[in-house]
């Protein structure tokens, strides 16, 4: 009886890290290019009209390097002294508030589509410093787990309107994709010790 149990908690666990596993995902099927320009048709379409219509020709160099595997998203941030809502909208000119509005509303759309924060920073200080680069305020990366999916979040997130926050707060930004060569960031690696540690205090336990 004491086997079988056990049994049971070890393909438990080994069940549930599969799923996550596949859910996480990383190594999909690039977009071809007829999904590409649905894509982009629907970010023009989302785009039109707003000051984030020159985000189009941004948008299809990143979709040029599409392979269907994850990629981390950096983003370098500086806010506006006073946020910069439209007028109408109820909130106030704290640029850090917006910010903040912004980040709660992401997360279940980034983890819908098994994307994660991986590193955030502000700045701490200053060393090196190059004339007109801006004084950015924080660092951010995030894991996506394909640009398909990155575009389809930033379709989602505009389509309810959370996006007006991120534009109220951020006066400057830069954002480029990176594929990491040396990381002690594992997600994967992560959710399997914690498994096997949970997994070890059940096997005591029963």
């Amino acid at each position: 009886m004491v086997m079988n149990e056990h049994t049971a908690i070890v393909l438990a666990a080994l069940a549930l890290f599969a799923l996550f596993v596949w859910w996480y995902g990383g190594a999909g099927k690039p977009m071809d290019a007829a999904e590409q320009e649905q894509l982009m048709q629907a970010l023009g379409q989302r785009l039109k009209g707003t000051q984030g219509e020159s985000l189009l020709h941004e948008a299809r160099e990143l979709l040029a390097s599409e392979d269907g595997k994850e990629f981390v998203m950096h983003n370098c941030v500086r806010y506006r002294a006073k946020a910069l809502y439209p007028p109408g909208l109820p909130y106030g000119d704290d640029p850090r508030e917006a910010d903040k509005r912004y980040g709660r509303a992401i997360i279940p759309h980034l983890l819908r589509r098994a994307c994660v924060p991986v590193f955030i920073a502000k700045r701490s200080g200053r060393f090196i410093d190059v004339e007109g680069v801006p004084d950015w305020h924080y660092v951010a990366m995030v894991r996506y787990r394909s640009r398909r999916d990155f575009f389809h979040f930033a379709l989602a997130i505009g389509h309810e309107g959370i996006d007006v926050h991120k534009w109220a707060a951020i006066d400057k930004t830069v954002v480029f994709p990176v594929k990491p060569l040396v990381s002690l960031v594992a997600v994967r690696f992560t959710v399997a010790a914690l498994l096997a540690a949970l997994t070890a205090a059940l096997l005591v336990w029963t």
